[in-house]
Order: structure tokens, then sequence, then C-alpha cells
């Protein structure tokens, strides 16, 4: 990705090395990094309630290397080109595009939807409107799952501001009032087609930024690789040796890859709608 030199979002709130104490939580795409925590769930009921922080604001932390620093940065300028892609987007819709913020952070992690460590990986808290991000993740992603390369990352940023979108569009009320309603085999049903929407949106940025000249020969297939290696069927199959479709939460590889395929054809965030999708009820 064409990144260096661009500018970056000034809403990034950095807490890297400020620590606090730890409740239990997790993320939504945080639970790839939850591998056996599968079968069992880990997501959080929102609460709205706002929390008060400074843009910008970074505690001291002596031991951040200068690559952690740089890749702050690129995530910085990620979420800065959700921005314009997704206020011009809004726009065209004659509605305004409230941001998000992003908050790095380092080993654990409180939010208006609990708290969380980095193992946790990545997470939107729609009771906060904020994205979080443990940039050691990235080191996750290359390693552990086998998804190296920039656009990688990019992915994620764009998924979890997928789930920010959702919220403005009203589907994550929708889906915290499904929970308790519904059987835990129906709930899971509806949080794949939810999360199969965010890969979507990510799809429909790619295409946005694309245009923009920011893609380099291969990030798209970087995405592809991500969206592939944390599929539930995978991550089952290598976490057990087996699979068990009723406890999907995210959906399967070839599911998330042909939703960001779809976005990024397609461009259109009218065509996302997994909800009414056939092929997922």
């Amino acid at each position: 990705m064409r990144w260096m030199g661009r500018q970056g979002s000034g809403n990034v709130e950095d807490r890297r090395g400020m620590g606090g104490p730890i409740a239990v939580g997790g993320g939504i795409i945080g639970i790839i990094a939850l591998v056996f925590n599968l079968l069992t769930g880990g997501n959080v009921d929102p609460s709205q309630i706002n929390l008060p922080g400074q843009t910008n604001q970074r505690a001291s932390n002596p031991q951040a290397s200068a690559e952690e620093d740089q890749l702050a940065q690129f995530v910085s300028v990620v979420l800065k080109e959700t921005e314009d892609v997704w206020n011009a987007e809004f726009a065209k819709q004659g509605a305004d595009y409230p941001e998000p913020k992003l908050v790095l952070f380092t080993g654990q992690v409180q939010s208006a939807c609990g708290g969380a460590t980095a193992a946790s990986g990545p997470f939107y808290c729609p009771g906060d409107r904020k994205l979080y991000i443990d940039l050691s993740f990235y080191n996750e992603l290359k390693s552990r799952f086998g998804a190296p390369g920039d656009f990688a990352m990019a992915y994620v940023v764009a998924h979890e501001v997928g789930h920010h979108i959702q919220t403005l569009m009203g589907t994550s009320n929708k889906m915290a009032r499904l929970r308790g309603s519904v059987s835990k085999e129906e709930y899971n049903k509806y949080s794949v087609m939810m999360e199969l929407q965010a890969d979507f949106f990510a799809g429909v940025w790619a295409n946005h930024v694309q245009g923009k000249g920011l893609l380099e020969a291969g990030d798209v297939d970087e995405a592809l690789r991500a969206a592939n290696s944390i599929g539930d069927d995978r991550l089952q199959k290598e976490a057990q040796g087996y699979v068990v479709p009723e406890s999907f939460t995210h959906g399967t590889s070839e599911q998330r890859m042909y939703w960001f395929s779809k976005g990024y054809k397609t461009g259109d965030i009218n065509q996302g709608d997994t909800f009414s999708d056939p092929s997922l009820q």
C-alpha cells in the first residue's frame, strides 16, 4: 500500500504503555486470536456510555520500537483513508458520517464493552464507537496466521470500521436485542451475517482507495490471504481437528473471501445485505 507521506487521522488515542485493570471481554474480529474459545463464543454486550479522552495523546513508553511507531502511523493513515471514503459515501445518501476513534493499546485495555487483552485481537466497541488495536497483532497475522503484508493489517482496520458502519445503520442494536431472545445456534447465524457484512464493507473501502492510487500489486491478495486464514472452519480445524458449523460466528474462509471480494469488485454499499442472502439462512 502506498501510504508513506500521506496524512494520518486525528482520531487516534495512543494508550500504549498505559496498562490498566483487566476485565472479562473480547472483540469482534478478536475472536480469531482466541481459537479455543470458538465453541463458547466471546461476544460482549455493548453499554451506551461515553468515555472522556483526548486524541493523539501517548503515555511514556520508551520500549516502543521504531518499527512499532511506523506501524502506528500506518494504521493512522489507513483510518484517515476510511474516513475519507465513508464521509463521501454517507454524503451521497445525504447523511453525516460520525467518525470512530482508534485506540492503540499495549497488553490490556478498558472499553465501554468491558476489558480486553492483546490476546483478544483487534475489536470494535459499539458502546463508545471506538476501534481497539494492540499493534503486536501485526506480528500475529504474519507468524501465526500466515498473512503477511501491510494490506492484511489494513483489511483488519477496515473490517473493524465496517462494524462502525453497522452501528450507524442500527444493525449493532438489532444484534444486541437478539441476544437471549433466540437460540445460541440462531444467534451465531446472525453473527456470521454481521461479520461477513463487515468484510464486505472492507472490500468496498478497498475498491475506493484503489481509485486513489493507494493499492500496489498484491495488496488485494494480502487481504484475501488474511480473510482465508481467519475463517471459522480453518481455525477450528487447526485447533481441534474438526469443525462444528453451528458454532461458527464469523463465517468460513471461503465466505470471508467471497464477501470481501464482492465489496471490492462492486464498490457498492447497497450490495452487501448479507442478512437477506439465501446462502446464509
